[in-house]
């Protein structure tokens, strides 16, 4: 039982890590609210990756209960492309005002004031901006809804099998947390060596990669549908 628990922890782990290393909005989410932070935005992948994680833990449940028939309909899939489209497409037009009228935060260290602008996602729960940007990502249901499902089919993971469950499960978190706390670290420090111009220069590309992966997001299932993590 050691040695497949460990198996079972072990790939759980690699294919989290390979999925998360990818570019995507929860990946831009965690530079934006690490590089803002006045304090220990090192931290911040903690955070992030513990709403993601509440978010995996019922769509593990829900699948292993029978929910990915309904994630095969091309019509919710669509809904959640379209509705998950708007929310990143709004949260980039955010940072770009904020950051234009200059009503956002650099976080240097000469301007670390207190000052944050009020942009929704920007300045509200990491945690609760980790789970609705994780579900606003129609790849990420697909995703769990085919090789995540695969992989629990394999390994014969189900809601009886507590102990591999666990394992996958906690394995899986991991993966993602290794590398959105290298990420949240390299934001929080990093940031603080570059100008204001820079910085600014930097949210602006962030929140136009939100909006164009929203809109791709928005109109992508419409097209294709395609395994992503």
């Amino acid at each position: 039982m050691t040695a497949s628990l460990f198996t079972v922890f072990s790939f759980s782990f690699l294919v989290a890590l390979t999925g998360a290393l990818a570019p995507g909005p929860l990946l831009t989410y965690t530079i934006i609210r690490s590089a803002r932070a006045e304090r220990r935005g090192y931290l911040m992948g903690i955070w992030i990756i513990a709403g993601h994680a509440v978010i995996e833990l019922v769509i593990i449940v829900a699948l292993l209960s029978g929910f990915s028939l309904l994630l095969k309909n091309v019509y919710v899939m669509r809904s959640i492309g379209v509705a998950g489209g708007l929310l990143l497409v709004g949260f980039g037009i955010s940072i770009i005002r904020d950051t234009r009228s200059g009503g956002i935060d650099t976080g240097l260290p000469e301007e670390m004031d207190g000052r944050l602008g009020d942009s929704g996602l920007t300045t509200g729960s990491p945690m609760l901006g980790g789970m609705l940007v994780s579900m606003s990502n129609p790849y990420w249901w697909v995703w769990w809804a085919t090789i995540g499902l695969a992989f629990m089919v394999e390994f014969n993971i189900s809601l009886t099998s507590f102990p591999e469950l666990a394992v996958f499960f906690v394995g899986h978190e991991l993966g993602d947390l290794a590398w959105y706390l290298v990420v949240s670290a390299l934001a929080f420090y990093g940031i603080r060596r570059l100008n204001r111009s820079v910085y600014h220069a930097i949210l602006l590309f962030c929140g136009i990669f939100m909006i164009g992966f929203g809109v791709y997001l928005g109109i992508s299932p419409f097209f294709d549908l395609r395994a992503g993590s």
